[in-house]
């Protein structure tokens, strides 16, 4: 089955072509929305995963979003905005996550917002990736998404 995304990229002539994501995006009216917790590197224990390593934990927090996203009947081509948080004040840590970021997304460039903060909510978390997608049509129905909640 093909699917086309709800989401459309828009990349300003007027703005420099040095950013590596398209400026802006929308969505028609009648698109879900589907607003992603932050994706952390954690295993399926709730273990932070390579630890010291900007660019492994990038990589399992795509990973992990990638499953959310499945889990809410969307992909990597539904984001429609992602923000990139990176526990360092060195510009070279930030590059590395977003590398892995950037390259996940290939040429579903989404905006992007990429942000050095203090710390992180778990042990030895370097990366959290938040995103919000959109898509057409109804939920999927009796998948993990439909899970009741405690």
């Amino acid at each position: 089955m093909t699917r086309t995304s709800a989401v459309s990229l828009i990349r300003s002539r007027s703005l420099s072509d040095v950013a590596e994501y398209a400026y802006a995006a929308t969505a028609p009216a009648e698109s879900r929305l589907i607003f992603l917790a932050g994706s952390c590197p954690l295993d399926e224990h709730g273990n932070t995963v390579a630890v010291g390593d900007f660019a492994g934990q990038a990589a399992k927090a795509v990973e992990n979003l990638r499953t959310a996203l499945a889990d809410a009947g969307a992909s990597i081509e539904d984001v429609i905005s992602t923000r990139v948080l990176v526990a360092s004040s060195r510009q070279e840590d930030l590059v590395a996550a977003w590398g892995v970021v950037r390259d996940s997304f290939g040429e579903h460039d989404v905006p992007s917002t990429l942000m050095g903060v203090t710390v992180l909510g778990y042990a030895d978390q370097l990366v959290e990736i938040e995103a919000v997608a959109a898509v057409l049509g109804a939920p999927t129905s009796g998948g993990p998404a439909d899970a009741p909640t405690a």
